[in-house]
């Protein structure tokens, strides 16, 4: 019996990723076959370092669409790191022509250095992974069980922000958000939607939370379980956030800093609105950590159960 793999990019070379993905293996909670897309030597060195002695089977290409993939099998397709600038996108060039191709609709990344790969070109892998499939329409989800954040912006400067809260931006994260939970998790969400401004109010002649938040939200009366905008400063607090699943926020540390407060290691970045799953560890490359041996892997062991289990 064959049985449907994980795909695993890596990510950047200098990272903690395979620290924290050769401990991951010992918590033996999940088991998907999983499929490493990377550089055979620098798999080989780390695993090495890492004492891992796992057999890992090196398959090709050609050969990857008429192979059965037993549980808890390790696999991997061969990158070259031919030039460190490129390494990273070579992977994921790979990675997305095996799930166009149909082997799988599953896939974790590790750690990306925003700058150096992307190039400023994406605003974040979000980004990335969406334009590669011609996906317009998606969203960034940082999921726990008891309560998940959205940010309606990303990794967009604050002097930016505001200009790009829109009615349409809402209005289509609220209903990108309800289809994902109805879809993946089998009920319709309690959602939360935050102001973009201190207490909902401003100084300002022109109020977002009244003039753009508001009026969307009325729009779902009876349609989505969508209530708001409340003051981002007291949403999160223990008797208001429990009467959500979701917390919709206008900008990424507004949701995000908070979220990471509750939950630290015990969330995972899930993208919404692609033809297949895409979850990544909620942490970068983290270069001060490598070498330490001290890294927690608990959020690669999330993305691994999440995806395990459909």
């Amino acid at each position: 019996m064959s049985y449907n793999p994980i795909l695993i990019v890596p990510g950047e070379k200098k990272s903690i990723f395979f620290e924290i993905f050769f401990k991951a293996l010992k918590s033996k909670l999940f088991k998907s076959p999983l499929i490493l897309v990377c550089d055979k030597k620098s798999l080989n060195k780390e695993a090495k370092k890492y004492k891992f002695k796992k057999f890992i089977e090196q398959i090709k290409l050609d050969e990857i669409y008429s192979r059965k993939f037993q549980r808890k099998k390790i696999f991997l397709v061969h990158v070259k790191d031919k030039n460190s600038n490129i390494y990273v996108n070579d992977c994921f060039k790979v990675a997305f022509k095996l799930i166009k191709g149909g082997l799988t609709k599953k896939i974790i990344n590790g750690p990306i250095n925003k700058t150096k790969t992307l190039k400023k070109k994406y605003l974040g892998v979000t980004e990335f992974i969406a334009k590669n499939f011609n996906i317009d329409k998606f969203g960034m989800l940082i999921y726990n069980k008891k309560l998940s954040v959205c940010p309606i912006t990303t990794h967009l400067p604050i002097k930016l922000v505001a200009k790009k809260i829109t009615k349409k931006r809402i209005k289509e994260k609220i209903i990108i958000v309800d289809n994902f939970y109805q879809k993946y998790f089998g009920f319709k969400p309690r959602i939360a939607v935050v102001g973009l401004n201190p207490h909902c109010e401003s100084v300002s002649k022109f109020n977002e939370d009244i003039k753009i938040i508001s009026p969307v939200i009325k729009t779902f009366k009876n349609i989505i379980n969508v209530k708001g905008p409340f003051p981002a400063d007291t949403i999160f607090l223990k008797d208001n956030r429990k009467k959500f699943d979701v917390i919709i926020g206008m900008y990424h540390d507004q949701v995000l800093t908070p979220i990471k407060s509750l939950f630290e290691y015990e969330a995972i970045n899930i993208t919404m609105g692609l033809p297949f799953l895409r979850v990544t560890p909620d942490h970068g490359p983290n270069e001060k950590m490598i070498g330490k041996n001290i890294s927690n892997p608990i959020s690669l062991i999330r993305s691994l159960e999440f995806l395990d289990k459909r």
